[in-house]
């Protein structure tokens, strides 16, 4: 299977009571069906997958599938703890029809985790037991652990492990991996701030949070780099970063979510503990996306 483009790790819609609004669902993935998005990623950390049951997880990969295009991607996010529960909700969503997994780090206790031997064998163990293939999830600025290219490389080798979400933003780790792991192993871009210089260093598309809210903005770095168009990318590299910023590493999901509202989709509230964005953030983000429509 073969990852290419630009992929969004979509919100989850609530409405004012806290519970799933399938509506709003609906609503997004039609608007996202007209773009040339690639395909989605259902309950990924953007999705607010670590605030959502089992059950509700289900829900969200029902709805998602009935409305996706039938010629986009379905990657579910499945990555938990335990091997035993993420084998359990990966094969779960492969019986829903989704094509392949994102499966993020573990790292509650990461001081046992964090070394090469050990997420090699947590991603390997997953990986043996799984319907449908793994993409290994990177995202240290959260979770606390860097996933080693010694222990990339190594599972590159695993034939039900396709690729890697790269979201750590370091190019020269992810030149690193291109060239330590097994041919044709996908590396993916995570961080919309260095998607330019992520394809220039061989990513072969990317998963990003921003794409929610302004799809053609990156999709239009995308078809840059496959048409060799290095300063329209540069360019459009330059206008989003800001507005990337704001809505990942400044104000995250509350913030990615009233981006989306400003650009005609529905963000709405964050599950709690998180709480929306406040007035002031609301005017910078309004600032920042005034260029980028959706």
């Amino acid at each position: 299977m073969k990852l290419q483009g630009i992929f969004p790790p979509i919100t989850t819609p609530f409405d004012h009571a806290g519970e799933i609004y399938a509506a709003k669902i609906e609503h997004n993935i039609a608007k996202w069906n007209r773009t040339t998005l690639s395909g989605y990623v259902v309950t990924g950390s953007t999705g607010e997958s670590v605030m959502l049951t089992p059950e509700e997880k289900y829900r969200v990969w029902e709805l998602a599938a009935k409305y996706a295009a039938p010629e986009k991607i379905l990657i579910a996010g499945t990555g938990v703890e335990s091997v035993k529960e993420t084998v359990a909700l990966t094969n779960r969503a492969a019986e829903m029809g989704y094509k392949a997994a994102m499966v993020r780090t573990p790292h509650y206790y990461k001081n046992l985790l964090n070394n090469a031997d050990a997420q090699a064998l947590y991603f390997g163990a997953v990986a043996d037991q799984t319907k449908i293939p793994l993409i290994i999830y990177n995202w240290p600025q959260t979770t606390g652990v860097d996933i080693a290219v010694e222990a990339v490389a190594r599972l590159s080798n695993h034939p039900n492990i396709l690729g890697i979400k790269e979201s750590s933003g370091n190019v020269d780790k992810m030149s690193r991996m291109l060239a330590e792991c097994r041919k044709g192993f996908q590396v993916l871009n995570g961080s919309a701030t260095a998607l330019w210089p992520a394809l220039q260093a061989g990513a072969t598309g990317a998963i990003l949070a921003f794409a929610n809210a302004a799809p053609y903005a990156v999709i239009t770095i995308w078809e840059a780099y496959r048409t060799r168009e290095a300063e329209a990318a540069a360019d459009w590299q330059q206008r989003i970063t800001r507005a990337a910023e704001l809505v990942t590493v400044v104000h995250g999901i509350p913030g990615l979510k009233h981006a989306m509202d400003l650009n005609g989709y529905y963000g709405g509230p964050p599950r709690l503990p998180l709480i929306p964005v406040r007035e002031e953030a609301k005017r910078d983000i309004a600032e920042a996306f005034a260029k980028l429509k959706g």
